[in-house]
């Protein structure tokens, strides 16, 4: 089993949507409304959406192959609103490719490349929703809770996140 991390390019814009719509029902189909699932990912993964986050807002995408096919992907951002702290805006794995180290191999290259890039950076952080299952997983990595964050992303749907950080470790 060979998995690849690589960056992605405008060209992964509909690996990245049907990554996203293949994971998001087994991830939050138990803890968002269906109506709720489909604004946001229209919101954040339309062609609109994605353009402008890999160009003006420059955020980072990287794509997880598993054989050549891909199966995962993270998008990141250094500077995020303080200095000295990477965020990460999206992580996620197709269902049937979990369990296999892709996620972790993800936020490694997160780390790898945040260290390599910018080297001033002290922490990468994220946030993840109260009720999602993945929090267990971003513990595991040694992120911890730092916080609790609600943010009302309109048509009256409200992300109850937990703000997770990881400190990035000097050598």
């Amino acid at each position: 089993m060979q998995v690849r991390i690589r960056h992605a390019t405008l060209s992964d814009i509909p690996n990245i949507q049907s990554i996203a719509r293949r994971t998001w029902p087994s991830a939050y189909g138990e803890i968002l409304s269906w109506s709720q699932i489909d604004y946001m990912l229209d919101m954040m993964y339309s062609n609109e959406a994605l353009l402008e986050q890999m160009g003006p807002k420059r955020h980072w995408f990287g794509i997880a192959e598993l054989e050549g096919v891909p199966v995962g992907f993270v998008s990141f951002q250094h500077d995020y609103i303080e200095g000295g702290v990477t965020k990460i805006h999206k992580l996620y794995v197709l269902p049937e490719a979990q369990g296999k180290q892709i996620g972790y191999d993800l936020v490694s290259f997160v780390q790898l490349g945040t260290a390599s890039v910018v080297p001033q950076q002290e922490a990468i952080t994220l946030n993840v929703n109260k009720f999602n299952r993945a929090r267990s997983f971003y513990e595991r990595v040694g992120f911890k809770i730092v916080g609790e964050e609600d943010i009302d992303i309109g048509h009256g749907f409200l992300m109850e996140d937990f703000i997770m950080r990881l400190p990035l470790i000097r050598t």
